[in-house]
């Protein structure tokens, strides 16, 4: 069969690959019908990319093989021509030291493999928390037409009558545990009930987040982010997904019309709202970069002051995301922030449609789930950013999740070098603490860990726990899971091992913590600071080769996102030259 012309309304990408005669036009296409494809797949459609981080060793994400057969689907109603390729898979709960040290790895992967290669647009599949941040982050790199379709969340995890958070619950037993309150036996019977279904945490960790911050920014068609992963209408979304995808690239419609400012500041105060994920900071901060968009940990503060958390999901509340979808889901969540006056309602998203427009007849079935505002969780949700002489350039701290009566707190601190040393002493009843104390972790941000693990939420000492203590203010450079609680400070920057003042805590030094005034304060005089900080000498090891090393030369703060350097803002989608 003969070659026929592009018909498509303007020229394509994929038209430098395909839509000609010459050799190299020859070529490609040649090698791409050893697949079995038919001619008329050359004749000028769109070519689209399935970016899938389907992997078994990322258990989250272990279904996407079936959801992209579904949105394939969708690209085949719609005219287009569907090629799916694997991407780096970065998941949480499997990959060491940390998935979030590979973040920037895959995003480089996604960029890399979108730009050269012959596509017009791509379907961003996603679960684990890690992977919905850098397939974002590498598709804006690029800027070509891009949708998300998420996994979905597990089913509800139930044990001895009660429901099971995914990961809140591995903390709330293994400190039960400890504290002589469940056996280890009953602990090892509670691991078969945790995770009983595909999909994600069903908790508002950081999986169910940033699914949501994807709709709260407009990248993902309104409903997607609460979908259980076994539910038939998750294959649904996918399909209308590959639908949407090729009339989005009809329109030429790029994350760079989406994701301006308006629609960041809805995906903050939307965080604020669902009590999402301290790890949403980071990860829309490295977005924002990618897009030009001058983001900053005071523009978290300020969008999420006034915002009520209004969604009663572990770790903040009772529920699980699988009542949060029956609910209504995050539809319900951003009209109640246009009833309010705190939505820009005019964003565009994915759809084609403005915000505003998708969410406005939605109805709350289950006002139980999703509060109203004069029940909410608390009253000032979103993100706490704390700043002070231990934290210069900020420090974040998550209130829905956090004890009231320590949201103002001055204690002793009880230092912890790293986290080996960590782990050497909490156990020891010698140890002197108590839990009027501040529990000190160094060493463990993006430089130091490396790739600043999800080692935070600190458990507490034995014997504090065994007087029924619960929380204890804990300050750390580190993050934590989305599914953890408690009154803890993350991110502290800079970090101890870019020799930030929290390297220079010792044991007895006083701390002072002020959510309300969002104040983090070393009681010692400046001079005493200044003289510390001198003195300071690296203690952390740095790698001597490898990506490891890549990690640790270039990577940048907490406060900026934690990508790198060299990575910041769109290199766009010029097609590379043809070596042939």
């Amino acid at each position: 069969m003969a070659f026929k012309p592009a018909k498509w309304p303007r020229k394509l990408r994929s038209a430098e690959w395909f839509g000609g005669t010459s050799r190299d036009h020859i070529y490609h296409r040649s090698w791409m019908k050893n697949q079995g494809l038919p001619d008329d797949l050359f004749d000028g459609r769109p070519v689209i990319g399935i970016c899938n981080t389907w992997s078994q060793l990322t258990p989250c994400n272990a279904h996407l093989r079936d959801l992209a057969e579904r949105v394939k689907h969708g690209i085949y109603e719609a005219g287009g021509f569907p090629v799916e390729f694997p991407v780096f898979s970065t998941g949480e709960s499997t990959l060491r030291p940390t998935a979030m040290m590979f973040r920037n790895l895959a995003s480089m992967d996604v960029e890399e493999a979108i730009r050269g290669t012959p596509l017009d647009g791509v379907v961003l599949l996603v679960g684990c928390d890690k992977t919905t941040p850098s397939l974002l982050m590498g598709a804006a790199s690029v800027d070509i037409p891009a949708i998300v379709v998420t996994g979905g969340p597990m089913l509800n995890g139930w044990f001895q009558g009660e429901r099971v958070g995914s990961g809140t619950h591995l903390w709330k037993f293994s400190e039960a545990v400890k504290a002589g309150e469940m056996t280890q036996e009953e602990f090892l019977e509670a691991e078969a009930a945790m995770s009983r279904s595909p999909g994600s945490c069903n908790t508002m960790g950081t999986a169910s987040t940033m699914a949501s911050m994807a709709e709260a920014l407009g990248m993902a068609l309104s409903g997607n982010a609460a979908i259980p992963a076994v539910d038939s209408r998750r294959r649904v979304m996918a399909h209308l997904s590959g639908r949407r995808i090729v009339q989005m690239v009809k329109d030429d419609l790029k994350p760079s019309d989406i994701l301006t400012r308006e629609a960041f500041e809805n995906a903050m105060r939307t965080n604020g709202a669902i009590g999402g994920s301290t790890n949403a900071v980071i990860h829309l901060l490295a977005i924002a970069g990618r897009v030009g968009i001058d983001l900053s940990l005071d523009d978290w503060d300020k969008a999420g002051r006034d915002i009520p958390t209004i969604v009663n999901l572990m770790p903040s509340g009772k529920y699980l995301m699988e009542e949060f979808f029956y609910a209504g889901g995050l539809p319900v969540v951003i009209k109640r922030l246009g009833e309010a006056g705190m939505l820009n309602k005019d964003a565009i998203t994915v759809s084609g449609e403005t915000m505003w427009d998708q969410v406005k007849d939605v109805k709350n079935w289950n006002e139980d789930v999703i509060l109203p505002a004069d029940k909410a969780l608390t009253s000032q949700g979103g993100i706490a950013v704390l700043k002070g002489n231990l934290a210069p350039n900020g420090a974040v701290l998550k209130p829905s999740a956090a004890s009231p009566h320590l949201m103002q707190h001055k204690g002793r601190a009880v230092v912890f070098e790293d986290i080996d040393d960590y782990k050497a002493k909490i156990n020891d009843d010698a140890l002197d603490i108590d839990e009027t104390c501040v529990m000190v972790l160094k060493n463990c941000g993006p430089k130091g860990y490396p790739g600043m693990s999800e080692v935070g939420n600190m458990g507490l000492p034995p014997k504090v726990l065994k007087k029924g203590i619960t929380d204890m203010v804990r300050i750390s450079d580190a993050r934590m899971s989305g599914t953890a609680y408690g009154t803890v400070v993350l991110h502290t920057s800079p970090e101890a091992a870019a020799g930030g003042p929290l390297a220079v805590v010792k044991d007895g030094d006083m701390i002072e913590l002020d959510v309300p005034n969002r104040k983090i304060h070393l009681d010692i005089s400046e001079e005493d600071l200044a003289a510390r900080l001198a003195d300071w000498k690296p203690s952390h090891h740095v790698p001597e080769s490898g990506y490891a090393r890549l990690f640790h030369d270039r990577v940048q703060g907490a406060d900026t996102g934690a990508d790198f350097d060299f990575l910041k803002g769109c290199r766009g989608s010029a097609v590379p030259k043809d070596s042939h």
